[in-house]
């Protein structure tokens, strides 16, 4: 009896240990199934974790997009998403100057292309005027693109200076109600400063979805920039804390979530002329508006 008891424990334990090994497997897989799908933390060249923070003066605590002239970081163009005013400043500046080009309103991007400064409301009318006039008390033969647009909200533009090409993204058109895409608009700047529409493109929300191991992604545009040396498309989404990387073609490569304590509200991005990387936040109350330096990383 006693030889069948330790038999029968024998057999127990064997159970056991095959029982713990297959535990131990499963978890294993598990982990290495989450590793695969680990969502990387910054893009190729930059960590969004580490900053440079320079506050924006009072006047620009709704700070809601900004830009460089060719690149150059010595200055910014910003406006904020009220008045009709284009800010100048150098960053780490506690004051800015201004100059008036419209009457108040949703401004909410701003791009300097071939000389011109184009800005953009949130209901798809643009402004441009020249940018030899951006210091001057207001500004002068100031141009207005209406109707190139559809009906909607937008957010995010960027200029290519080369093409003279400028790329608008939707945050929010009629047109994407029933559609998994966010739709963007191409319009081509003319000699005299208006802007006419010369295309259009799309970007799959689907994909972003996927890179995101997210079942719904309610992607809402607010500010977007070329990479010109890697020939991508940064875009944020405020909305949803993401940056969303595609190719030129406007495929999606990857998607970058973003830490709510460093990113507010980022509504603004632009990229200089050595590579690094800026995003400014909105403030509010208690918090001032920043633009956000990402040094690139060789």
């Amino acid at each position: 009896m006693k030889g069948f008891k330790k038999q029968g424990v024998k057999r127990k334990l064997a159970v056991f240990a095959m029982a713990m090994f297959a535990v131990a497997a499963g978890f294993l897989i598990i982990s290495c199934k989450n590793k695969e799908k680990a969502i990387p933390l910054s893009p190729p060249g930059y960590d969004l974790n580490k900053p440079v923070k320079y506050k924006m003066p009072d006047d620009l605590t709704e700070i809601s997009g900004f830009a460089f002239h060719n690149g150059k970081n010595d200055s910014v163009y910003a406006e904020q998403d009220e008045e009709g005013f284009l800010f100048n400043l150098k960053l780490g500046d506690k004051k800015a100057s201004y100059t008036k080009f419209a009457k108040s309103g949703d401004y909410e991007d701003v791009a300097i292309c071939r000389e011109q400064v184009i800005m953009l409301k949130s209901d798809g009318i643009l402004f441009t005027f020249p940018f030899s006039q951006v210091r001057t008390k207001e500004v002068a033969n100031v141009k207005k693109t209406k109707g190139e647009l559809p009906e909607g909200e937008f957010e995010a533009m960027c200029a290519d200076d080369k093409t003279g090409l400028v790329y608008v993204l939707c945050k929010h058109c009629a047109d994407e109600k029933t559609s998994k895409s966010s739709s963007g608009y191409i319009l081509k700047l003319q000699p005299d400063g208006m802007l006419k529409q010369a295309g259009s493109f799309a970007i799959d929300v689907k994909e972003i979805e996927r890179l995101a191991n997210k079942k719904r992604v309610p992607f809402r545009p607010s500010a977007m920039a070329k990479n010109t040396f890697t020939n991508e498309w940064y875009i944020l989404s405020s909305v949803n804390k993401m940056l969303v990387v595609t190719d030129v073609n406007w495929k999606v490569k990857n998607v970058y979530p973003l830490s709510v304590t460093i990113f507010n509200q980022p509504e603004g991005m632009a990229f200089d002329n050595q590579r690094n990387l800026y995003i400014s936040n909105e403030g509010d109350q208690l918090s001032a508006g920043n633009i956000l330096k990402f040094s690139f990383i060789k």
